[in-house]
C-alpha cells in the first residue's frame, strides 16, 4: 500500500476500483517457481487483501493468462483506466506491451508508472547517451548525474470500492496452485511475507543506527542465523511488500543522524545501487539469462554434467559446506551472499565446471527473493563470465566457512548427519578416522558421500580452463 503510485493513480477521482491480481500460469508451476516462493506470495496476497478491505476494497483475484483476463475484465467492469507499475523483464514487458495495445484499443486510458526501481532505465541509458552501462562505476556515475530518486508516495487514506462482483475472485491455496506444503515453517529463516513485516524488518534493522551507518557487505557472515548478518528484506523488495525508494529515503535519513557512514559499493545505500545497476543493464542487454547471445557475457566452454548438477542441487557434494547451503536454500529459500558465492563458484569455475546457466535456474526455482535481472548478473560474476575477471580467486569449499565458524554449527544445523563429528573434522569428514565416523554416527560413503572431486586437483585444472577461455575471448574467439 505505500509508495504505490499505480493505486494512487487508479483511485484518483474514481467511482469504482478493481485492485486485481492475475494467476498467471507462466509463474504458477513448482518446476519455474518453488514453495517458499508461492508461499511468500500468497501470504503477501492476504496481507494486501486485508489492508484493502479496511479502507473499504479489496482484492479480486482473476485466474488465466493476463492479455485474456484483463480484456474480458475491462469490457464486463467498464473500465476506464487501467494502472500498473513498470516491469523490466523480458517475459513482464512483451505481456505489458500487449495489454497496453488492447486496453488502448478499447479506449482503456493506460498509466504504467516508474516505481518498483528507484530511476527510470531508458533515462538511465539516455543520460549515457545511448550506452549501457556495464560496470559499478559508470552506473554509479550516471545515477549521481540523475540526482536523488522521487520520493515515496503516502499510502491512501481510503479507496472506491468496487462494483458488484458476480463471483468470489479469492486467493488461492498452495493446493490449489498444485504444490505442496513447505518443508520449513514459516518465519524460521524465511520471513513471512507482507507490506508489515517488510517495514518492520526495515526499521528493526535501521533502528542501530551505528550499525546501518557502518554497513559493509563483504564484513557480514555467511554462517549466522536467527537473525542473518544482513537485512534479508531481499523477498520483500522482489515482490513490493518494501519500496526501494522507501528502503532509500530510510537509509539517507539514518545516514543524515549518524553522520559518518560507509560508502558504495560495500555500503547498505550501495546494495539497493546494485540492485538498480543490474535491472538496468539486464533491462537493456538481449539474452541476458544466457551465455550464448549475451553480449556482456564471456563464452566459456562449460561441461554438460547432469550427475554433478544433480548432486550440487540435492546438497550430494560430500562437501559439508557446500552441501548444508544448498539444504538451506532448498528448505528455506535463502541464503546469505557470500553462501550463494561460495556454492556458485563451486558449481562453475571452481570445482565442477558446470554451466552458470544450469545453477541459475536451480536458484530461481528455489530462492524466494529471485529475481530475474539479479540471478543472471550474480551467477555471471560468481563464473567469472562478466562483470569480474579474477578467475583465480576461488573459494574454498572447506577453509572458507571454517573463518566463520570454526565449530561448524551452521553445518551441524542443516546437516544433522554430521552433527555428532568433532569440529577438526566438521569440514572435512573424510578425513576422520573410521573409529571416530563409527562413533559421530555418520560413515562417509555410507552415511554422507565422499567428496565428488578433489578440490585442489578440480582448481587447478579449472583455472587452466579458465586461461585459456580468456585468451579465446580476448581474441573474439
Amino acid at each position: 500500500m505505500h509508495d504505490n503510485p499505480a493505486l494512487l493513480a487508479a483511485a484518483r477521482d474514481a467511482a469504482r476500483l478493481y485492485p486485481t491480481f492475475i494467476v498467471d500460469p507462466w509463474f504458477v508451476n513448482p518446476k519455474r517457481v518453488g514453495v517458499n516462493r508461492m508461499r511468500f506470495l500468497l501470504e503477501s496476497l492476504r496481507e494486501l487483501d486485508g489492508n484493502l478491505r479496511r479502507l473499504g476494497s479489496r482484492l479480486i483475484v482473476l485466474w488465466g493468462t493476463p492479455q485474456e483476463v484483463l480484456e474480458r475484465a475491462l469490457a464486463d467492469w467498464q473500465i476506464g483506466r487501467l494502472c500498473f507499475e513498470r516491469d523490466t523483464e523480458p517475459y513482464a514487458r512483451t505481456r505489458d506491451e500487449a495489454i497496453r495495445s488492447l486496453a488502448e484499443r478499447a479506449g482503456v486510458q493506460v498509466i504504467c508508472p516508474t516505481a518498483h526501481t528507484l530511476y527510470d532505465p531508458d533515462e538511465l541509458i539516455e543520460l549515457g547517451r545511448g550506452k549501457v552501462p556495464t560496470t559499478y562505476g559508470v552506473f554509479g556515475r550516471l545515477a549521481a548525474k540523475m540526482g536523488e530518486p522521487d520520493a515515496p508516495v503516502a499510502a491512501p487514506s481510503h479507496l472506491p470500492p468496487p462494483g458488484e462482483l458476480e463471483a468470489e475472485y479469492g486467493i488461492p491455496t498452495l493446493a490449489q496452485l498444485g504444490y505442496p506444503e513447505p518443508e520449513c515453517p514459516s518465519g524460521q529463516m524465511i520471513p513471512p511475507g507482507g507490506e508489515a513485516e517488510g517495514l518492520r524488518r526495515l526499521h528493526a534493522y535501521l533502528s542501530d543506527r551505528q550499525r546501518s551507518a557502518g554497513f559493509a557487505k563483504p564484513d557480514t557472515d555467511p554462517t549466522a542465523f536467527d537473525p542473518p548478518s544482513t537485512t534479508a528484506l531481499g523477498a520483500h523488495l522482489k515482490f513490493g511488500c518494501l519500496s526501494a525508494r522507501t528502503f532509500y529515503a530510510e537509509v539517507q535519513k539514518v545516514y543524515r543522524e549518524v553522520g559518518k557512514h560507509t560508502e558504495p559499493p560495500v555500503s547498505l545505500m550501495g546494495q539497493i545501487l546494485w540492485r538498480e545497476f543490474f535491472y538496468t543493464v539486464g533491462y537493456a542487454t538481449p539474452n541476458y539469462d544466457c551465455m550464448e547471445g549475451n553480449p556482456v557475457c564471456r563464452q566459456i566452454p562449460w561441461e554438460d554434467n547432469p550427475e554433478y548438477l544433480a548432486a550440487w542441487s540435492e546438497a550430494r557434494t560430500g562437501f559439508p559446506w557446500i552441501d548444508a547451503a544448498m539444504t538451506q536454500l532448498r528448505t528455506e529459500g535463502w541464503l546469505h551472499h557470500l553462501s550463494r558465492h561460495a556454492v556458485a563458484c563451486f558449481l562453475t569455475r571452481g570445482d565442477l565446471w558446470v554451466s552458470w546457466e544450469k545453477g541459475q535456474a536451480v536458484f530461481e526455482r528455489l530462492l524466494v527473493d529471485q529475481d530475474w535481472s539479479l540471478n543472471a548478473s550474480n551467477w555471471m560474476w560468481l563464473s567469472a563470465s562478466a562483470f569480474f575477471n579474477a578467475y583465480y580467486r576461488v573459494y574454498s569449499p572447506i577453509s572458507f566457512a571454517k573463518k566463520y565458524d570454526p565449530e561448524g554449527s551452521y553445518v551441524r544445523r542443516y546437516l544433522p548427519q554430521l552433527a555428532r563429528l568433532p569440529a577438526e573434522f566438521i569440514y572435512e569428514p573424510w578425513k576422520a578416522p573410521r573409529p571416530v565416523q563409527k562413533q559421530a554416527g555418520c560413515v562417509v560413503g555410507r552415511d554422507y558421500p565422499d567428496p565428488i572431486v578433489d578440490h585442489e586437483q578440480a582448481k587447478a585444472r579449472n583455472l587452466e580452463r579458465m586461461r585459456l577461455a580468456y585468451e579465446q575471448n580476448a581474441k573474439g574467439g
